[in-house]
C-alpha cells in the first residue's frame, strides 16, 4: 500500500520542509518522482512502502542496520504501520517524517503523530539506538542482561535508566492475542524464593518469602514446546482452574501430579491425567518425575534468576517470568525475537514509571 509525502525540490535536490527537519527515507523505499524543469511550484513524490527490513542475522549486520536514529525511526514506523501511514484524524495516506521530533505530519490536515506515542517508548528521552541495543541484547543472549550490565554496555549515566528500559521491554513481551497452549501439556507448581524455616506447604504464603508459580509446558515428543508461567495468589482449586483455562485451550490433555488443587480440571473441559509423583528422596536413586518437561523448565528458570539477576522481588516476579517465557518460546530464532519484541512494543500501551516501580501494574494483573 502506498504512502505519499509532499515536499519541494530545489534544483532537483530534496529540501523537504526546510531547516533539515523534514526527511524521507528514500534509501530504504522505492521513490517515484520527476523534476521536469529545474524547479516547479507543486511537486510531489510518492513513497511506496515495503515490508520491514530483514531481521539482522549477526552482530555486525545489526550495527550496520541500526547505526543511526533515522534508521531506528524507519524500522519503528514499519512496525507500527505495516500497511503504510494512515492519519488518525482524517485517514489520509500521505505524511512527512519529522525526524528531529520523532513525529509524522499528515500532508492533508497537518495533524502530527508521535512515532512513540501510545507505545512503551512514549515520551522517552533516551536515544532509539540505545533502545534497539537493549532489545537486541535482551533477546539474543540466552542469559538475558541485567540493568547494571546494560548500563555499562551502553554507557548510560544512571542505573535507573537501564532498569526502566528493561522493565518497559518486559511489559511488551506478552502478546495479548497469543494462541493458548494445546495438545498434551504438563502442568506443575513450584516455589520461587527460599523456604521459610519451620513452615511447610501453603503456610509459606503467609510471609510471602517464597512465591508460588504455576508452570505449563507443551509436550512435543520428548522435547518442550511453548511454555506459560504465572504467579499464583494461592493454591485453591478455583484459582488454579481459572488460570489454566486462561492459558490452555479446552479439550487439551493435562498431565499433573496428585495435588488436590488440580481435581476440578475435568469439570472445566480438560482431559486430566493425574500421576503419582515419587518422593523427593527417591530421585537420587534414579526415580523419574511424572512431569519431566515442567520440572526442566522450572530448573532452568531458577538457575536463570540466580545466575543473571541474583534474585528478584515478588512484585516484579511476573515480569521476569514473562521474559523467560518470551525467550524460551523463541529460542530457535533468537534474532527474530528482536523483531517480534519491537512489533509487540509498538502495540502496547505505555506504563508510567510510578506504576512500574514496586510492580503495581503486575500486582493488579496478577
Amino acid at each position: 500500500m502506498a504512502a505519499r509525502g509532499w515536499g519541494s525540490f530545489s534544483n532537483c535536490g530534496f529540501d523537504v520542509g526546510g531547516a533539515g527537519v523534514f526527511h524521507t527515507y528514500v534509501h530504504r523505499c522505492v521513490l517515484s518522482g520527476f523534476c521536469l524543469s529545474g524547479c516547479f511550484s507543486t511537486p510531489q513524490f510518492v513513497v511506496y512502502w515495503r515490508a520491514a527490513p530483514a531481521v539482522p542475522k549477526d552482530l555486525g549486520q545489526f550495527q550496520r542496520q541500526f547505526a543511526t536514529e533515522e534508521a531506528c525511526q524507519e524500522y519503528l514506523a514499519a512496525c507500527r504501520w505495516p500497511d503504510g501511514f494512515a492519519c488518525p484524524r482524517c485517514d489520509h495516506r500521505r505524511a512527512y517524517a519529522l525526524v528531529t521530533y520523532r513525529r509524522w505530519q499528515c500532508a492533508a490536515c497537518r495533524h502530527q503523530v508521535s512515532l512513540t506515542a501510545g507505545t512503551i517508548l512514549h515520551n522517552t528521552k533516551t536515544a532509539l539506538t540505545h533502545w534497539f541495543w537493549a532489545a537486541y541484547l535482551m533477546t539474543t543472549d540466552t542469559r538475558g542482561i541485567s540493568a547494571l550490565l546494560l548500563q555499562r554496555q551502553l554507557g548510560l549515566r544512571r542505573y535507573e535508566t537501564a532498569w526502566m528500559m528493561l522493565h518497559k521491554l518486559r511489559r511488551a513481551m506478552v502478546n495479548m492475542a497469543r494462541e493458548p497452549l494445546h495438545g498434551e501439556i504438563e502442568v506443575d507448581d513450584t516455589w520461587i524464593g527460599g523456604p521459610q524455616p519451620g513452615l511447610r506447604g501453603s503456610r509459606q504464603l503467609k510471609g510471602r518469602h517464597a512465591v508460588p508459580v504455576l508452570v505449563a509446558v507443551e509436550r512435543r515428543g520428548e522435547r518442550s514446546g511453548r511454555v506459560r508461567m504465572t504467579v499464583l495468589r494461592n493454591f485453591t482449586a478455583a484459582t488454579m482452574t481459572a488460570l489454566i483455562k486462561q492459558q490452555i485451550a479446552p479439550g487439551s490433555t493435562l498431565y499433573t501430579d496428585g495435588l488436590g488443587s488440580f481435581s476440578g480440571l475435568e469439570q472445566a473441559g480438560f482431559d486430566h491425567v493425574p500421576l503419582k509423583q515419587p518422593l523427593r528422596r527417591t530421585f537420587r536413586t534414579g526415580a523419574k518425575s511424572v512431569v519431566p518437561l515442567a520440572d526442566r523448565a522450572i530448573g532452568n528458570l531458577q538457575q536463570w534468576l540466580i545466575g543473571t539477576y541474583h534474585g528478584v522481588s515478588r512484585p516484579q516476579l511476573q515480569a521476569y517470568l514473562d521474559e523467560f517465557v518470551f525467550r524460551h518460546n523463541r529460542r530457535q530464532q533468537p534474532m527474530a525475537a528482536f523483531q517480534t519484541l519491537l512489533g509487540l512494543g509498538t502495540g502496547r500501551t505505555p506504563t508510567p514509571y510510578r506504576r512500574i516501580r514496586g510492580g503495581r501494574d503486575m500486582l493488579k494483573e496478577g
